[in-house]
């Protein structure tokens, strides 16, 4: 046993020193950052739909290989096209874990248990929990209301222990973590570690604008907000100037496309491919006229640093409240 560990599910099974996933964020994750994450003692995963291309992809697994361990996350559902080609390609790198988000996780399961990949699945409420255990999960990803990102609509002190109820997984947090102290906290919960993302975007290795970064320290949890105006599911933003211009919630027409049953799947997609350009933008141009995406984790943002020293500050304020 190394000195520094913490004892949890996740650190013995990813042999990693802390329970800590720097979680795949859209657009934002990059293979700099996981390598770090890697030599800090924790580890990050990554969205398959950074990536162009699958070629792109493939090279990104190439490069991570002395990462490990690390993770893929991969959208299940049929809006993704290149699920069964990005699958392949985790399967041919083997990747320690991957995380699975919306749709059915099951054929994802079964193929990665076929060359031992764990398998963890976002999940914000039992009810799915449930499915996605009988599906073969390893682990639940508990998507709680203080998540970035696409967050749930459960307090983490409500989720974690309703999870641990109703199934048998492992439960690691996503949401709401950015000090030590609340690391400390989720794990008393019983959670076996924790999924971190917005603290992550103001590091130095995160491939985003720097005005991305310092709206990070600039803003504040009360200036985080929900809208659906981009994926048109919820989605949490900072409220720039041209948040505020263009509102959060979808229009009239907007609106319509999205209930009518006929035009619902092709509305839905052309807000998508709308937002998800817009979110490229913002994230990589310098312009006040911005779709930032955040969690309230913002709140505790006050200086951008290197992923080490990001692990290094939490671990430490982790090690300060174990020792109260």
């Amino acid at each position: 046993m190394k000195a520094n560990k913490i004892e949890t599910w996740l650190t013995e099974k990813l042999d990693i020193l802390y329970p800590v996933i720097m979680a795949p964020m859209f657009l934002v994750s990059n293979t700099e950052m996981l390598i770090q994450a890697h030599k800090a003692g924790i580890t990050g995963a990554i969205p398959a739909l950074n990536f162009r291309t699958v070629a792109d992809f493939r090279k990104a697994l190439s490069e991570l290989q002395d990462a490990s361990p690390f993770g893929v996350n991969l959208i299940a559902n049929r809006s993704n096209v290149h699920l069964k080609d990005q699958l392949k390609a985790c399967l041919d790198y083997n990747v320690d874990y991957i995380i699975s988000s919306l749709g059915s996780p099951k054929n994802i399961i079964d193929a990665c248990h076929k060359k031992d990949i764990l398998v963890f699945c976002d999940v914000i409420d039992e009810e799915y929990a449930k499915k996605v255990e009988d599906a073969g999960a390893d682990a639940l990803i508990a998507v709680n209301s203080g998540a970035g990102g696409h967050p749930g609509y459960i307090k983490a002190e409500k989720l974690i222990p309703r999870l641990l109820e109703h199934t048998k997984l492992p439960v690691i947090s996503a949401g709401g973590v950015a000090t030590g102290s609340q690391l400390h906290k989720m794990l008393k919960l019983r959670a076996c570690g924790v999924s971190i993302g917005t603290r992550f975007i103001a590091a130095d290795e995160a491939g985003v604008s720097q005005e991305y970064k310092e709206a990070l320290i600039n803003y504040k949890a009360e200036d985080v907000v929900r809208t659906t105006k981009i994926p048109g599911t919820p989605l949490t933003v900072i409220n720039t100037p041209f948040g505020q211009k263009t509102g959060t919630k979808q229009n009239a027409l907007e609106a319509f496309l999205n209930k009518n049953k006929r035009l619902k799947k092709y509305a839905k997609m052309l807000t998508f491919y709308k937002g998800m350009k817009l979110m490229r933008k913002a994230a990589f141009s310098s312009t006040y006229k911005s779709v930032w995406c955040a969690g309230p984790g913002i709140e505790y943002i006050h200086e951008i640093l290197p992923v080490r020293k990001i692990v290094e500050k939490l671990i430490g304020e982790y090690k300060t409240e174990n020792d109260k």
